[in-house]
């Protein structure tokens, strides 16, 4: 496995690194064996708007959950911008 970029063919159940809203969180989540989901961010940290609730917060790790509502919220890490992180729905909780 090269340094993962996630735009990984990782095998398994579910979405990619192109999936859209619980199914990117849930790849995320489980991607690399969890591994991805609590590393920082290689380019640094973004600010982001929570999509359940409208409260900024800074997502430092791959996924990260709103300090106001507990909102998840994922990005892939094959390009980490505000524009492309997904939220998983206002119902949604973490394994």
């Amino acid at each position: 496995m090269a340094g993962c970029g996630c735009g990984c063919n990782t095998e398994g159940e579910g979405g990619g690194p192109f999936s859209l809203g619980k199914e990117l969180v849930e790849f995320v989540y489980n991607a690399h064996e969890g591994t991805v989901r609590d590393k920082p961010m290689a380019r640094g940290s973004i600010e982001v708007t929570c999509q359940g609730c409208g409260s900024p917060f800074v997502m430092e790790t791959y996924l990260a959950q709103c300090p106001e509502c507990g909102g998840v919220h994922a990005v892939a890490p094959m390009n980490p911008v505000p524009e492309n992180v997904q939220f998983a729905g206002k119902d949604y909780k973490l394994p």
